[in-house]
């Protein structure tokens, strides 16, 4: 298809005569695949964001009766219209593993790392498409498994999205430990070995596929950072597909690597002697904390981009950026003691985790500032896509300061499983790099589909979101330091917790009105589809990169008989002496222009 040069046989970019289902379906073509990861991702977000509102139901109004649900899910609730606690907990469990993997890893390095790397890069299609669509294929398996879960007899697990052991590893433990836990398992495996072909597909299309000119230090900020997380997955992936291969083991095979002996179940003594629970909170957490980055860079990058092209300045301090982005990705691997600084460790060693858990704030710091030092002074225009990545910048920033207090032993001994962790990682796993996503489809939808959202609309949801975000988990810090813990089933059980539940109503009443806020954008991306305002012009927001030189929608072999050929790097924005208050990367480089 291409070498590192970009030199193309001729007639390659040619439209294949395709059917329907070759054309949109089962597509090799980079573009359908990302799209399909989105839409998919957005499925999933439903059902997640589904249960997290029957959390709070829960959470808001603990003693109520729902009989309307009650008729709709006979298991989950009695015969009076109250939660099963047993159901309860699976809700949490499924809602965090449903929007960690299969929505925010999915959309933005499945979704934008599939749509956007050939067009970036200025290549035809990723390195290997077929292992790109198998990728997408497999993913959307574990979509359906993980989903099955809440479906089976005996209900989904109930030992939270990190499935820690024991209670994962005993199926005879409770019904909803048997065939859901197993499923949950089956899924986390598949999307695991999805993750590991996309993300060897990703490094080899960055590194080896790249248009003449276009050097690594020319790259836009959203390549570096789904390079360093396709880097990242490779690393941390193979570790939970292993720990998952050994969870499965102990459940069926009668193994014990995380079954301690003396366990007493059912009035029986188990077999099983010699395991270590904490064994899989190490292999868990190893995953887990670069996973944190899986999800937080791609937004980082996205932001990154977004943020510059509309406030019609160059990213400050360019090369700053990219080695923070791998000062990041490489401090991650040596953090992920600080998520068991109560599980018995020596204090020595959780002094060291603290130590590399502060030093992570540094690059982190170094990106804010840069990201302010580019809003500083600039022509901000507000667009829909322009205010989510702001909006970015703000969550970012909001859930990384509640980090410092859990990222110090002395502090997280007490914060610790408490709803001060939950309302940290929601704003900056959860909600910052879904803002970064918004800004991005908001971006590239005429790109996808040759239409624009509706602007109006846009900027309505993102009021009512950001709004709705900080009335829902700003409080939740409140909560935590007033002692709530995480998993709680009814806060109204604790006399020290009954003053607080003014808080929980007022939470869950934001947690609605942000859900019914999203109904908002749903409306609006479906329907700009085929009802959206037309794009007339190939670079409409006048930005720099090269996935704005192919027509909008972009067609297969995304470029024209020849590729684009790079002079510059990706963020020349108000250069001195232009007419334009940009220069694309394929302008060629005259005195007057900044040269890079």
């Amino acid at each position: 298809m291409t070498d590192t040069q970009g030199h193309h046989h001729e007639g390659e970019h040619a439209h294949p005569q395709l059917g329907f289902l070759r054309k949109y379906v089962f597509s090799t073509d980079h573009k359908v695949i990302g799209i399909q990861y989105l839409v998919t991702a957005m499925a999933m977000a439903v059902i997640g964001g589904t249960l997290s509102l029957l959390m709070r139901l829960q959470l808001g109004w603990p003693h109520d009766a729902f009989p309307f649900l009650a008729r709709l899910m006979p298991k989950a609730f009695d015969s009076t219209g109250h939660m099963d606690p047993g159901f309860y907990l699976s809700l949490v469990t499924m809602h965090g593993t449903i929007m960690v993997f299969f929505l925010f890893t999915a959309v933005l390095t499945g979704g934008f790392g599939n749509f956007l790397i050939p067009l970036q890069i200025g290549a035809r299609d990723m390195a290997f498409p077929f292992l790109n669509a198998l990728s997408y294929w497999v993913f959307l398996v574990s979509c359906i498994v993980i989903f099955s879960a809440l479906m089976v007899q005996g209900g989904a697990p109930l030992g939270g999205w990190t499935a820690y052991a024991p209670l994962s590893a005993l199926p005879d433990l409770d019904p909803h430990q048997g065939t859901g836990m197993t499923l949950w398992i089956t899924a986390i495996a598949l999307f695991t070995a999805s993750g590991l072909m996309g993300g060897l597909n990703y490094i080899t299309t960055i590194l080896t596929m790249r248009t003449k000119g276009l050097s690594m230090m020319r790259l836009p900020l959203t390549q570096w950072s789904l390079l360093i997380t396709a880097v990242l997955g490779l690393l941390a992936f193979p570790v939970l597909l292993a720990a998952a291969i050994l969870l499965v083991f102990d459940r069926v095979g009668g193994t014990s690597f995380f079954i301690p002996g003396g366990i007493i179940m059912g009035g029986k003594l188990i077999e099983h002697t010699g395991g270590h629970p904490l064994l899989w909170q190490h292999l868990f957490w190893f995953f887990g904390h670069p996973e944190v980055y899986i999800v937080i860079l791609p937004a980082m990058g996205i932001a990154s981009d977004i943020l510059s092209t509309f406030c019609r300045k160059p990213i400050f301090s360019y090369k700053m950026m990219v080695y923070a982005m791998a000062a990041i990705s490489g401090l991650s691997f040596i953090v992920w003691g600080h998520h068991m600084f109560v599980s018995g460790m020596s204090p020595f060693l959780g002094s060291v985790f603290t130590i590399t858990t502060l030093l992570i704030a540094v690059p982190s710091a170094v990106k804010t500032f840069n990201w302010l030092g580019t809003v500083w002074g600039a022509r901000i225009q507000f667009t829909s896509a322009g205010l989510f990545s702001i909006g970015f910048v703000s969550l970012f920033v909001s859930g990384g300061l509640s980090g410092i207090f859990l990222g110090t032993s002395a502090a997280d001994i007490q914060l610790q499983d408490t709803y001060f962790v939950v309302a940290h990682f929601h704003l900056v796993m959860a909600i910052a790099p879904l803002f970064a996503a918004y800004a991005g489809l908001y971006y590239w939808f005429p790109k996808m589909f040759g239409r624009f959202m509706n602007e109006t609309i846009g900027k309505v949801h993102f009021w009512a979101s950001f709004v709705g975000v900080y009335c829902v988990f700003f409080p939740m810090h409140i909560l935590g330091i007033g002692g709530q813990m995480r998993r709680i089933y009814d806060p109204l059980n604790y006399l020290f917790l009954q003053p607080q539940q003014v808080l929980n109503v007022f939470v869950s009443i934001s947690a609605f009105f942000l859900g019914a806020a999203q109904i908002l954008f749903l409306g609006n991306f479906f329907i700009s589809i085929w009802a959206g305002k037309r794009v007339t012009e190939n670079n409409p927001w006048k930005a720099t990169t090269l996935e704005w030189e192919t027509p909008c929608p972009t067609g297969h072999g995304n470029f024209g008989p020849e590729l684009p050929v790079v002079h510059r790097w990706a963020f020349d924005y108000s250069p001195p002496g232009t007419k334009e208050d940009f220069l694309p990367q394929t302008a060629p480089a005259v005195p007057a222009a900044r040269q890079h």
